[in-house]
Protein backbone atom coordinates (compact mmCIF):
# COMPACT_ATOMS: atom_id res chain seq x y z
CA UNK A 1 0.00 0.00 0.00
CA UNK A 2 0.92 3.45 -0.92
CA UNK A 3 1.27 5.91 2.01
CA UNK A 4 3.26 8.58 -0.31
CA UNK A 5 4.28 11.95 1.68
CA UNK A 6 7.15 13.99 0.68
CA UNK A 7 9.89 16.30 2.37
CA UNK A 8 11.02 19.33 0.27
CA UNK A 9 14.32 19.23 2.99
CA UNK A 10 15.09 15.84 1.99
CA UNK A 11 13.51 14.87 -1.61
CA UNK A 12 14.23 16.78 -5.20
CA UNK A 13 11.82 17.44 -7.46
CA UNK A 14 10.07 14.49 -8.42
CA UNK A 15 11.72 13.55 -12.05
CA UNK A 16 12.86 10.26 -13.25
CA UNK A 17 15.31 8.22 -11.09
CA UNK A 18 13.68 10.70 -8.22
CA UNK A 19 13.70 8.78 -4.69
CA UNK A 20 10.36 9.33 -3.15
CA UNK A 21 9.10 8.14 0.23
CA UNK A 22 5.82 6.24 -0.48
CA UNK A 23 5.26 4.20 2.73
CA UNK A 24 4.97 5.18 6.36
CA UNK A 25 6.50 3.16 8.96
CA UNK A 26 3.27 1.69 10.25
CA UNK A 27 2.06 0.93 7.02
CA UNK A 28 5.06 -0.97 6.37
CA UNK A 29 4.61 -2.83 10.35
CA UNK A 30 0.94 -3.43 9.62
CA UNK A 31 1.50 -5.13 5.61
CA UNK A 32 4.30 -7.33 6.65
CA UNK A 33 2.17 -8.47 9.79
CA UNK A 34 -1.22 -9.12 7.82
CA UNK A 35 1.56 -10.94 5.16
CA UNK A 36 1.90 -13.99 7.89
CA UNK A 37 -1.55 -13.44 9.85
CA UNK A 38 -3.76 -13.77 6.61
CA UNK A 39 -1.70 -16.83 5.30
CA UNK A 40 -1.97 -18.66 8.45
CA UNK A 41 -5.51 -17.49 8.61
CA UNK A 42 -6.65 -18.97 5.26
CA UNK A 43 -4.70 -22.41 5.59
CA UNK A 44 -6.72 -23.20 9.20
CA UNK A 45 -9.98 -21.49 7.68
CA UNK A 46 -9.38 -23.93 4.80
CA UNK A 47 -8.83 -26.77 7.37
CA UNK A 48 -12.03 -25.69 9.76
CA UNK A 49 -14.39 -25.19 6.64
CA UNK A 50 -13.01 -29.31 5.04
CA UNK A 51 -14.37 -30.03 8.70
CA UNK A 52 -17.80 -29.15 7.20
CA UNK A 53 -17.61 -27.81 3.31
CA UNK A 54 -21.35 -26.40 3.01
CA UNK A 55 -22.77 -23.36 4.38
CA UNK A 56 -26.07 -22.15 4.55
CA UNK A 57 -28.37 -19.04 6.01
CA UNK A 58 -30.28 -18.52 8.85
CA UNK A 59 -29.62 -19.69 12.31
CA UNK A 60 -28.42 -22.53 12.19
CA UNK A 61 -26.94 -25.39 9.09
CA UNK A 62 -26.59 -29.39 9.55
CA UNK A 63 -25.97 -31.87 6.46
CA UNK A 64 -29.97 -32.72 6.33
CA UNK A 65 -30.16 -28.84 5.34
CA UNK A 66 -29.95 -26.77 1.51
CA UNK A 67 -26.60 -25.59 1.15
CA UNK A 68 -26.34 -22.58 -0.66
CA UNK A 69 -22.90 -23.61 -1.33
CA UNK A 70 -21.08 -26.80 -1.00
CA UNK A 71 -17.02 -26.18 -1.38
CA UNK A 72 -14.46 -28.10 -2.40
CA UNK A 73 -12.44 -29.94 -0.19
CA UNK A 74 -9.08 -28.16 0.52
CA UNK A 75 -5.99 -30.13 -0.94
CA UNK A 76 -3.59 -30.49 2.46
CA UNK A 77 -0.90 -28.83 0.40
CA UNK A 78 -3.38 -25.75 1.17
CA UNK A 79 -4.50 -25.98 4.60
CA UNK A 80 -2.96 -25.54 7.92
CA UNK A 81 -1.91 -27.78 10.00
CA UNK A 82 -1.13 -30.03 7.15
CA UNK A 83 -3.86 -32.88 6.49
CA UNK A 84 -7.06 -32.23 9.03
CA UNK A 85 -6.69 -31.54 12.72
CA UNK A 86 -9.53 -29.48 13.55
CA UNK A 87 -8.38 -28.51 17.43
CA UNK A 88 -4.97 -26.92 16.27
CA UNK A 89 -6.73 -25.04 13.13
CA UNK A 90 -8.95 -23.39 15.42
CA UNK A 91 -6.27 -22.84 18.00
CA UNK A 92 -4.01 -21.07 15.01
CA UNK A 93 -7.15 -19.56 13.63
CA UNK A 94 -8.70 -17.75 16.68
CA UNK A 95 -4.93 -16.56 17.77
CA UNK A 96 -4.09 -14.90 14.75
CA UNK A 97 -8.06 -13.26 14.46
CA UNK A 98 -6.99 -11.34 17.69
CA UNK A 99 -3.22 -10.45 15.59
CA UNK A 100 -5.67 -9.43 12.89
CA UNK A 101 -8.23 -7.31 14.43
CA UNK A 102 -5.99 -5.90 17.04
CA UNK A 103 -3.38 -4.92 13.80
CA UNK A 104 -6.38 -3.61 11.99
CA UNK A 105 -7.62 -1.38 14.42
CA UNK A 106 -3.95 0.23 14.83
CA UNK A 107 -3.29 1.09 11.61
CA UNK A 108 -6.19 2.44 11.44
CA UNK A 109 -5.63 4.64 14.30
CA UNK A 110 -2.39 5.70 12.60
CA UNK A 111 -3.67 6.10 9.51
CA UNK A 112 -6.27 8.44 10.87
CA UNK A 113 -3.85 10.52 12.79
CA UNK A 114 -0.92 10.58 9.98
CA UNK A 115 -3.76 11.32 7.61
CA UNK A 116 -2.90 8.57 5.10
CA UNK A 117 -6.66 7.94 4.37
CA UNK A 118 -7.54 11.13 4.04
CA UNK A 119 -4.83 11.76 1.67
CA UNK A 120 -4.21 9.07 0.21
CA UNK A 121 -7.55 7.14 -0.68
CA UNK A 122 -10.24 9.46 -0.45
CA UNK A 123 -12.56 9.11 -3.53
CA UNK A 124 -13.49 12.29 -5.09
CA UNK A 125 -17.06 12.92 -6.74
CA UNK A 126 -15.10 13.42 -10.39
CA UNK A 127 -13.28 9.95 -10.01
CA UNK A 128 -16.02 8.08 -10.24
CA UNK A 129 -17.43 9.57 -13.79
CA UNK A 130 -17.81 7.15 -16.34
CA UNK A 131 -15.20 9.27 -18.56
CA UNK A 132 -12.40 9.05 -15.80
CA UNK A 133 -13.67 5.56 -15.03
CA UNK A 134 -12.99 4.32 -18.59
CA UNK A 135 -9.61 6.25 -18.71
CA UNK A 136 -8.11 4.40 -15.55
CA UNK A 137 -9.33 0.77 -17.26
CA UNK A 138 -7.61 1.91 -20.21
CA UNK A 139 -4.43 2.76 -18.39
CA UNK A 140 -4.83 -0.79 -16.45
CA UNK A 141 -5.04 -2.69 -19.64
CA UNK A 142 -1.61 -0.83 -21.07
CA UNK A 143 -0.05 -2.13 -17.71
CA UNK A 144 0.03 1.77 -17.00
CA UNK A 145 -0.32 2.03 -13.57
CA UNK A 146 1.32 5.69 -12.43
CA UNK A 147 0.75 9.16 -13.46
CA UNK A 148 4.25 10.54 -14.02
CA UNK A 149 2.96 13.71 -13.43
CA UNK A 150 1.73 12.87 -9.68
CA UNK A 151 3.67 8.95 -9.26
CA UNK A 152 2.49 9.01 -5.93
CA UNK A 153 -1.37 9.36 -6.80
CA UNK A 154 -3.42 6.53 -6.63
CA UNK A 155 -6.27 5.88 -9.21
CA UNK A 156 -9.39 5.34 -8.83
CA UNK A 157 -9.93 1.57 -8.93
CA UNK A 158 -6.88 1.46 -6.26
CA UNK A 159 -8.60 3.84 -3.77
CA UNK A 160 -11.86 1.50 -4.60
CA UNK A 161 -9.76 -1.74 -3.93
CA UNK A 162 -8.48 -0.70 -0.70
CA UNK A 163 -11.56 0.90 0.41
CA UNK A 164 -13.21 -2.39 0.23
CA UNK A 165 -10.24 -4.29 2.06
CA UNK A 166 -9.76 -2.48 5.00
CA UNK A 167 -13.45 -1.03 5.07
CA UNK A 168 -15.35 -3.71 4.36
CA UNK A 169 -14.32 -7.38 3.95
CA UNK A 170 -12.01 -7.10 6.96
CA UNK A 171 -14.43 -5.68 9.09
CA UNK A 172 -16.80 -8.29 8.27
CA UNK A 173 -14.39 -11.13 8.82
CA UNK A 174 -13.65 -9.92 11.95
CA UNK A 175 -17.30 -9.08 12.99
CA UNK A 176 -18.63 -12.85 12.16
CA UNK A 177 -15.66 -14.35 13.43
CA UNK A 178 -16.67 -12.95 16.50
CA UNK A 179 -19.98 -13.87 16.11
CA UNK A 180 -18.89 -17.52 15.58
CA UNK A 181 -16.85 -18.08 18.27
CA UNK A 182 -18.52 -19.74 21.84
CA UNK A 183 -16.98 -17.36 24.04
CA UNK A 184 -18.27 -13.97 22.18
CA UNK A 185 -21.63 -15.83 21.57
CA UNK A 186 -21.59 -16.48 25.46
CA UNK A 187 -20.91 -12.54 26.08
CA UNK A 188 -22.53 -10.84 23.41
CA UNK A 189 -25.53 -12.91 22.48
CA UNK A 190 -26.77 -10.22 20.54
CA UNK A 191 -24.24 -10.90 18.13
CA UNK A 192 -25.11 -13.35 16.25
CA UNK A 193 -28.91 -11.49 16.04
CA UNK A 194 -26.97 -8.93 13.52
CA UNK A 195 -25.25 -10.90 11.58
CA UNK A 196 -28.50 -13.33 10.92
CA UNK A 197 -27.84 -16.20 13.14
CA UNK A 198 -24.83 -18.48 12.98
CA UNK A 199 -25.08 -20.22 9.71
CA UNK A 200 -25.61 -16.77 7.91
CA UNK A 201 -22.30 -15.38 9.86
CA UNK A 202 -20.29 -18.42 8.20
CA UNK A 203 -21.27 -17.51 4.64
CA UNK A 204 -20.40 -14.23 5.36
CA UNK A 205 -17.48 -15.62 6.61
CA UNK A 206 -16.55 -17.02 3.82
CA UNK A 207 -17.99 -14.66 1.15
CA UNK A 208 -15.43 -11.74 3.03
CA UNK A 209 -12.99 -13.80 3.18
CA UNK A 210 -13.11 -15.15 -0.06
CA UNK A 211 -12.87 -11.27 -1.63
CA UNK A 212 -10.02 -11.01 0.35
CA UNK A 213 -8.21 -13.73 -1.19
CA UNK A 214 -9.28 -11.86 -4.73
CA UNK A 215 -7.89 -8.74 -3.70
CA UNK A 216 -4.49 -10.31 -2.74
CA UNK A 217 -4.37 -12.58 -5.99
CA UNK A 218 -4.79 -9.38 -7.76
CA UNK A 219 -2.59 -7.72 -5.92
CA UNK A 220 0.05 -9.65 -6.50
CA UNK A 221 -0.35 -9.61 -10.27
CA UNK A 222 0.09 -6.41 -10.13
CA UNK A 223 2.65 -5.83 -8.02
CA UNK A 224 4.70 -8.45 -10.38
CA UNK A 225 3.82 -6.46 -13.70
CA UNK A 226 4.66 -3.26 -12.01
CA UNK A 227 7.88 -4.61 -11.08
CA UNK A 228 8.42 -7.01 -8.05
CA UNK A 229 11.69 -6.09 -6.79
CA UNK A 230 11.12 -2.01 -6.67
CA UNK A 231 7.16 -2.48 -5.32
CA UNK A 232 8.67 -5.38 -2.58
CA UNK A 233 11.76 -2.89 -1.58
CA UNK A 234 9.84 0.10 -1.25
CA UNK A 235 7.83 -1.49 1.27
CA UNK A 236 10.82 -2.48 3.22
CA UNK A 237 12.15 0.16 3.25
CA UNK A 238 9.70 2.90 2.51
CA UNK A 239 11.42 4.27 -0.37
CA UNK A 240 10.64 4.12 -4.10
CA UNK A 241 12.20 5.33 -6.97
CA UNK A 242 10.16 6.89 -10.15
CA UNK A 243 11.09 4.99 -12.96
CA UNK A 244 12.48 6.13 -15.96
CA UNK A 245 10.46 5.79 -18.48
CA UNK A 246 6.38 7.16 -18.48
CA UNK A 247 4.73 4.03 -17.44
CA UNK A 248 2.35 4.04 -14.62
CA UNK A 249 4.30 1.23 -12.32
CA UNK A 250 2.65 1.86 -9.17
CA UNK A 251 0.64 -1.06 -9.30
CA UNK A 252 0.07 -1.85 -5.63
Amino acid sequence: MTDATRSPATTPPPGAGTPIYRHRLTTRIWHWVSVITIFIMIGSGLTILNAHPHLYWGQFGANSDHAWLDTPRAPPWLTIPAGYNLAVARRWHLLFALVLGFGLLAFMAASLINRHFQRDLAIRARELAPAHLWYDAKEHIALRFHDPKQPNARNIFQKLAYVLAIFILLPAMIVTGLALSPGMDAAWPWLLDIVGGRASARSVHFIAASGLVLFIIVHLVLVILAGAWPETKSMITGWWRIPGHDKREDAA
